[in-house]
């Protein structure tokens, strides 16, 4: 009986290194965005990634771009189709951590810029992301699944 707190908190540290997070990987210094080209990795405060089902990671320098290349999939530049993905991560525009996008709400016209002029805000939890939209003139929240070619930033 006194092992059985041991093997349930080695069960979970188990299962946590398992978990696709652990298999994010952040961007070296030669990471570039596949949309724009930039380098990521001096924007950590911005980065977007997506993970696909062969273990293959890309960099993004911010949601913006990242939704613009799982939209153009499968175009004349890769040929990946949107199944292959496995995960899409976003960072957090409050902690600046890395979360699944399940985790996260879209904040659309805010007056907060990124690397590439208008952004999405990734923002985790509703309340944050309410208040993030009165402080910063937000004009849609919305999530993932809500999202449309047609609301992204055009800059």
């Amino acid at each position: 009986m006194r092992l059985l707190p041991f093997i349930l908190i080695a069960a979970l540290l188990c299962a946590a290194t398992l978990s696709p997070a652990a298999e994010l990987r952040t961007p070296g210094k030669k990471d570039r965005c596949p949309v724009c080209g930039m380098f990521v990795a001096p924007y950590p405060d911005w980065i977007a990634t997506i993970l696909f089902k062969d273990g293959s990671q890309l960099f993004f320098d911010g949601a913006k771009d990242l939704f613009r290349y799982y939209y153009s999939l499968p175009n004349k530049n890769d040929s990946r189709a949107r199944e292959q993905i496995r995960e899409i991560y976003l960072t957090d525009y409050y902690s600046t951590r890395l979360l699944p996008i399940d985790q996260l709400f879209l904040v659309l016209g805010s007056d907060v810029y990124g690397p590439m002029g208008h952004e999405l805000i990734p923002v985790a939890g509703e309340k944050a992301a309410k208040s993030f939209a009165k402080d910063h003139k937000g004009t849609k929240i919305i999530r993932f699944e809500q999202l449309t070619p047609q609301l992204l930033p055009s800059e």
